[in-house]
């Protein structure tokens, strides 16, 4: 049984072991494009349909809800603008 388990396991490292050569660059790139690209806006859009639903039911903290919602949107829709200053600035 264990050298069932032993070949599984350098099995794996081989199969995967050019996955795990990924460089650390190109990895915060995948995921800054995942970010900026699917995940903040669609949480600004909920953000936005969440502050306009509170100002059509009443809610007396609408305008706070609107301010945050708007101001939180303005910063991820303009996320990627901020990031490419910061790497002109650093670089």
């Amino acid at each position: 049984m264990k050298k069932i388990k032993t070949f599984v396991t350098g099995f794996m490292v081989l199969i995967f072991s050019t996955a795990a050569h990924a460089s650390v660059e190109s990895s915060l790139y995948g995921l800054k494009s995942v970010l900026l690209g699917s995940i903040l806006p669609i949480f600004a859009v909920i953000a936005l349909g969440f502050a306009a639903f509170s100002f059509f039911t009443g809610n007396p903290n609408s305008k706070q809800h609107l301010i945050y919602a708007v101001t939180g949107a303005v910063v991820l829709f303009g996320a990627q603008s901020i990031i490419d200053l910061l790497q002109r600035v650093v670089q």
